[in-house]
């Protein structure tokens, strides 16, 4: 028996099929050095469509060929799954055939055919300069009274909106990481890639109040080299900043409720409005692909749009 996906949990497959997701699941973990959520995603997406590959009396992976790829997807539609999520599970599906290909399990890869619905890319909500200053500003404000976690939260907000960088990168970070002459962090990122990122002085002053004054306080035997503290005195967990970020843009009026991807988009999009070029902002956010970073040009253009109808007398 293998895990399927969410639409088809605890499935049965042949034994030809657990046996490929086996070996696929540990080239995704030890060959492709993919995070576990990444190769859980991967995984149940395969299953299910083998799942379905079973259904239609197939038992072996050398029976998946092009009509069966589309038939899955053209299942998962009729259940309602939105374009995103169809694309994603194309994706899937073009990746695992051509793993079949490229270690001889099947003689030709059906996916190289394959075609998904373009996932429909919304903009992602995004502070306004004002806002983010206000957002800073209140968490600052609380921590007048010097107490560890205040210093911690505001040192953590300073930092992912100077950077940009993902919750995951931050909470990874070491003290040694941060290079503090040169205002310049040291970022593990996806797939294992380091950059460095630059960071401002408001930044740099908040993170030298948390660190002289607030992580003494916090941490405890086993904390390690981590950067960010959690309540208990160990490495701070993804939750927990989410939680946080959310508390504190709650606390900001009018500001549209956003974790700290939306923090990483805000970041993103006052770079290029402050006259920063796309190939830097990419480099600094460790985006694998320019179309990605592309993104961040429309919600600029889109809020330009806006201001424009708003203002001129002829729009």
């Amino acid at each position: 028996m293998t895990e399927g996906s969410a639409d088809a949990p605890g499935l049965e497959l042949p034994e030809a099929f657990a046996r490929v997701l086996g070996d696929y699941e540990r080239h995704l973990t030890a060959e492709r050095d993919l995070t576990a959520h990444t190769v859980r995603a991967y995984v149940a997406d395969v299953a299910g469509l083998l799942e379905h590959a079973r259904r239609l009396g197939h038992d072996d992976p050398a029976d998946l060929d092009l009509r069966t790829l589309r038939s899955w997807l053209a299942n998962q539609q009729t259940r309602g799954r939105s374009r995103t999520t169809l694309a994603r599970r194309a994706t899937a599906a073009r990746v695992f055939t051509a793993w079949l290909v490229r270690t001889g399990r099947v003689v030709a890869d059906p996916g190289a055919s394959l075609a998904s619905p373009k996932a429909h890319r919304p903009l992602p909500p995004v502070l306004r300069s004002d806002e983010a200053q206000d957002l800073i500003r209140a968490a600052a404000d609380l921590a007048d009274d010097g107490s560890p976690t205040g210093l911690r939260d505001v040192a953590m907000l300073e930092l992912l909106y100077a950077t940009g960088i993902r919750v995951g990168e931050l909470v990874g970070l070491d003290v040694d990481d941060l290079d503090r002459e040169r205002l310049v962090v040291r970022v593990l990122g996806k797939g294992r890639k380091e950059r460095s990122v630059p960071y401002g002085q408001p930044a740099a002053q908040a993170l030298d109040r948390w660190l002289s004054l607030g992580r003494p306080q916090l941490r405890v035997d086993g904390a390690g080299g981590a950067l960010f503290l959690g309540a208990r005195g160990r490495r701070i967990d993804q939750r927990a900043v989410r939680t946080l970020v959310h508390r504190r843009i709650a606390e900001v009026p009018g500001a549209p409720d956003i974790g700290p991807h939306g923090l990483r988009h805000t970041a993103a999009t006052h770079l290029l409005e402050g006259g920063a070029d796309l190939r830097s902002v990419q480099e600094l956010l460790g985006h694998a692909s320019m179309a990605t970073t592309q993104l961040y040009t429309h919600v600029s253009t889109d809020r330009l749009r806006r201001a424009y109808r708003q203002a001129h007398p002829r729009a």
